[in-house]
């Protein structure tokens, strides 16, 4: 069975990820660090034979993914499919803040941590999110047979994609960490049959830029 190549791009850093915000569909742009980060993406997935680059609309993979196109002499295709989930009224709070916020959003919060059936205040369902990734992953899959495709996103997507890959329940994505402008790669045949080969890998970077290494 053909097997597509998906190199899974996380955006670079935008301000309010350094404080770990529900940043769904707010739209931001890079900062100037994201911005650095962005190139170095570009100059790390050269090596590769990439035939199409695919962005969420938002502007922060937008941003991150022109210079991952201009390098291979593509344009960077917006696909809204690969936006991130809307968050609804926690958009811009922290997790400790949702909890703040009142009982009722700390019962919430941890309800939807348990159960992704269930969505943020006015927000989207984590479940819907991830069908509607999977399903055009399906199709660019179908479309790009046997070549390497490069897909700039958001935690969400690309979380909910390594469950796909992975076979497992969509919350073990709790489970997933992923740092800012970092690759992660599955080979995709179909939903029932993907090898993930690689998971928030941050070599371009430098392990000065992992925000996991201080133990807290």
């Amino acid at each position: 069975m053909p097997t597509t190549r998906l190199l899974l791009v996380r955006h670079g850093e935008k301000l309010a990820n350094r404080d770990y915000r529900y940043i769904g569909v707010k739209d931001e742009p890079l900062s100037t660090h994201g911005q650095a980060q962005a190139l170095q993406l570009a100059q790390a997935v050269a090596i590769f034979p990439v035939a199409a680059v695919y962005s969420s609309p938002l502007q922060r993979a937008y941003q991150t993914a022109i210079p991952i196109a201009e390098r291979h002499t593509l344009e960077a295709l917006k696909l809204d499919a690969l936006r991130e989930c809307n968050f609804g009224t926690w958009e811009g709070l922290s997790r400790a803040e949702v909890l703040a916020r009142s009982p009722q959003d700390a019962r919430h919060l941890q309800e939807w941590e348990r159960d992704l059936a269930i969505a943020p205040p006015t927000g989207e369902r984590f479940a819907d999110m991830h069908r509607r990734v999977c399903a055009a992953v399906e199709q660019l899959a179908l479309a790009h047979s046997a070549q390497t495709i490069v897909l700039v996103s958001h935690v969400g997507p690309i979380k909910g994609l390594l469950c796909a890959a992975m076979g497992t329940p969509l919350t073990s994505s709790l489970r997933i960490f992923l740092d800012p402008a970092t690759i992660s790669v599955v080979d995709w045949q179909d939903m029932a049959h993907a090898t993930v080969r690689l998971v928030n890998s941050h070599a371009h970077l430098g392990w000065q830029e992992a925000r996991w290494i201080p133990l807290v």
